[in-house]
């Protein structure tokens, strides 16, 4: 019933159905323009490429919702910004200018962003011009995906002003909707692209199944509840936080008392969220590029292999890098020793636990911990997909990534239409007695 009427007060608050339906505008804006075809290339042709091409090409054309294979002129999505984002987010730990700019608030946020996108611009132009030099030599049969007349600088340079100008366009896009919309804008444009094709690869998944199987009902019931029960297990996860309980001690400020609530500092159980799989799975998949320029890699590549269940160095290799960089990209983002400092700036302390030195390091073991539970989370969820295509004999279209995405983007986006709603006296999508999809808010802000 809470939930019911959680959607019908959607529409009774003037301002949220604004931001509603300006982010759906935008959206939709976004996805007329994947089916505009970048100049001089045949679509067709590129399409057939796609269907039979699987790793890095499957991956990028899923997170651009499908812009890849249809050569729009959003090819390349909105991965240039977000690689852009995560480097200046690495670089603020290692350059100190960066690290003291973004301590001074407002103003060096902005300053920060303003270097991403200069940074979006730049990679936007040197993954064009890859972009351009590999359709060049891209054919499916005796078909070119480029006519060879077009070959040349001109093309180049033209698909290069393409790609970069749609890309800054979905940047622009990305923000509006973070500011005037609901949600964070990037997030939702990425998300916008991964649902877009699951209706299709749904379909397409179950008939290859009943296919291969028979028409065996009873399989088909299995892979559809396996499926809901992994949707199940990742929405508990990442809703998941490990509360350590702060008490603020009594200040008198001039004749008011401030100060002695207990609260807690929540940690959240995947702090890294996405990026492990993404950064292992990019890594793996450079020996297989590599190897068209330096055929002695291409020994490496074929030990390596292609995803799948019975591949096990692939996954182990997956596995591995997904525990290491979530404790790299976690410590990267989260520091025990500022959150400890500020704790005792405000005079707060863990019961039990000395102020300081001590505090720093009690965090830094219970996140240590927690995030090794985190990590085996993101290393069973991205190997599944590999394990149902060798049980079932059918190849899953989706990822675990792509999974955590969408499960963590509408999350998100849930807990600010509930603040909305809250804030407005109006009953939330959880009801009164629901905080469960606000821990996740909360275990977000203390990552941040």
């Amino acid at each position: 019933m809470s939930l019911a009427s959680g959607f019908s007060n959607l529409f009774r608050v003037q301002e949220l159905r604004k931001r509603l339906g300006f982010t759906l505008a935008l959206l939709a804006i976004y996805r007329l323009g994947i089916f505009v075809s970048a100049p001089g290339v045949n679509r067709a042709v590129m399409k057939k490429v796609m269907d039979s091409s699987t790793g890095l090409l499957g991956l990028f054309n899923l997170f651009t919702g499908g812009a890849l294979e249809q050569l729009s002129i959003f090819a390349l999505g909105i991965m240039p910004y977000v690689s852009s984002s995560i480097i200046f987010q690495l670089m603020t730990v290692v350059i100190p200018a960066l690290e003291k700019l973004s301590k001074e608030g407002e103003m060096g946020r902005r300053k920060i962003t303003q270097y991403t996108r200069y940074g979006s611009v730049v990679l936007s132009c040197v993954q064009g011009f890859g972009i351009a030099v590999y359709l060049e030599g891209l054919k499916a049969g005796n078909e070119l995906v480029v006519p060879e007349e077009a070959h040349g600088w001109s093309f180049r340079l033209l698909t290069v002003l393409t790609l970069t100008s749609g890309t800054a366009f979905i940047m622009w896009l990305g923000e509006q909707i973070t500011e005037r919309g609901i949600g964070n804008g990037i997030s939702l444009i990425i998300f916008a692209g991964i649902v877009a094709r699951i209706p299709s690869a749904i379909a397409q998944t179950f008939a290859t199944f009943k296919d291969n199987q028979g028409g065996n009902e009873l399989g088909v019931l299995v892979l559809a509840a396996l499926m809901v029960v992994t949707v199940g297990v990742v929405v508990f996860v990442e809703s998941g936080s490990r509360r350590i309980p702060v008490q603020y001690a009594k200040r008198v400020i001039g004749r008011r008392v401030m100060g002695g609530q207990a609260t807690h500092l929540p940690l959240k159980v995947n702090t890294a969220g996405v990026i492990p799989p993404i950064f292992a799975s990019s890594i793996l998949l450079f020996p297989g590029m590599l190897a068209s320029w330096f055929p002695p890699l291409k020994k490496v590549s074929d030990a390596i292999g292609a995803r799948g269940g019975d591949n096990w160095m692939y996954n182990g290799l997956y596995i591995v890098g997904i525990i290491f960089f979530a404790y790299f990209y976690t410590a990267v983002t989260f520091n025990p020793v500022d959150v400890a400092d500020n704790m005792k700036k405000y005079g707060g302390y863990i019961p039990g636990i000395r102020p300081g030195k001590k505090t720093a390091e009690y965090i830094d073991g219970v996140l240590t911990r927690i995030t090794f539970g985190g990590a085996l989370y993101l290393s069973v969820i991205c190997i599944l997909p590999g394990l149902i295509t060798k049980w079932f004999g059918v190849q899953f279209q989706f990822g675990g990534t792509a999974l955590l995405i969408v499960v963590g983007v509408a999350l998100d986006t849930v807990n600010q239409i509930e603040s909305h709603l809250i804030t407005r006296h109006y009953e939330g999508f959880t009801g009164p007695r629901g905080p469960r999809i606000r821990a996740r808010r909360e275990a977000t802000m203390a990552a941040g």
